[in-house]
């Protein structure tokens, strides 16, 4: 449709989502970026919070976190989408519509598969993204957790900490378990914070956008607005459990709202596709109908050059 925004091809698309997927199993699984080590100073209280054990432990565990952010807006997207979907197709304008905005020469793509697969696809594509950005952070800042003494274990008479004000910056003077070690150098910004919001963000933008039944006028405002409490104590948790610092929490919230709203408002264009924009498109199919039909309509100058080299003829065919 020559009025809709264009779209990249399918190869193109596909190579970025797997270029970027790549990007995050580098960050997240291998060793390839070294984490930077960050020094301390001797007995300082702001990295001697007790450490409350492995991630699994704690009150949002890790893969309770993924669960609810891939499964959550999958279902409800797919749920909407398949609703949408069901009550126009009831409608006589969707039928004469979709079948035009739809149709190739060559086949006949479902608007309900068109538009799932690329509200799912951009938020996956989102998920990722918030990965490999919180994960780039981690990695350049190598900002040290609340609990990083605890597990570091340091040998202060080694160190010559005798003064609390000495600054330690080698990376040997950790004597705890190493895992833990780098475990508490990626904190900035917190992972499940940017996680948590782009998920819940990007949920309360779709339901908002594309949910426009009578009597949601209350329901809506209160799903959104549950689902970014959900966010918020989210990063509440890895504050209270010593595992992340606010700075850390404030981060990874200003990095999930940011791209969940940049693509929202610059990719899917706040959730407006074919299938809601029906009426609109035979508007101005009809208005660009019109418009070459009047401009096929012959002018009176026209009409008088023709009458013209009539009688023209005429006159040198009797002489």
């Amino acid at each position: 449709h020559p009025h809709l925004p264009p779209s990249l091809p399918a190869s193109s698309s596909l190579v970025i989502m797997a270029g970027t997927v790549m990007l995050a199993y580098y960050f997240e699984y291998t060793d390839t970026f070294t984490v930077h080590v960050q020094g301390f100073f001797c007995y300082d209280t702001a990295y001697t919070k007790p450490y409350l054990g492995p991630e699994d432990r704690s009150a949002v565990p890790p893969v309770l976190l993924y669960a609810v952010v891939a499964g959550l807006p999958t279902l409800l997207i797919t749920i909407t989408e398949t609703v949408l979907f069901l009550v126009q197709y009831t409608s006589k304008e969707f039928d004469r519509s979709e079948k035009t905005l739809a149709t190739g020469d060559c086949c006949y793509l479902n608007p309900l598969v068109r538009r799932t697969f690329r509200f799912l696809g951009v938020y996956t594509f989102g998920l990722f993204t918030v990965d490999i950005f919180v994960n780039a952070g981690q990695v350049v800042t190598g900002n040290l957790a609340p609990y990083f003494l605890t597990v570091c274990k340091p040998n202060y008479t080694a160190l010559g900490c005798q003064q609390a004000l000495r600054y330690i910056s080698h990376q040997e003077a950790c004597t705890g378990n190493q895992d833990d070690i780098l475990r508490a150098r990626k904190t900035f910004p917190s992972k499940e914070a940017a996680l948590s919001v782009y998920a819940a963000l990007y949920l309360a933008m779709y339901v908002t956008c594309t949910v426009q039944a009578k009597g949601t006028r209350l329901a809506k405002p209160v799903l959104s607005l549950g689902l970014i409490c959900l966010a918020f104590l989210t990063g509440l948790n890895r504050v209270a459990e010593y595992r992340n610092h606010w700075s850390d929490v404030i981060a990874g919230f200003i990095i999930g709202t940011a791209i969940a709203t940049f693509l929202v408002v610059c990719v899917v264009h706040n959730f407006k596709g074919k299938l809601l924009l029906n009426e609109e498109s035979l508007a101005e199919q009809q208005t660009n109908t019109a418009m070459l039909n009047t401009s096929r309509v012959e002018s009176p100058l026209e009409k008088c050059n023709e009458v013209t080299v009539f009688f023209t003829v005429t006159a040198v065919m009797n002489a």
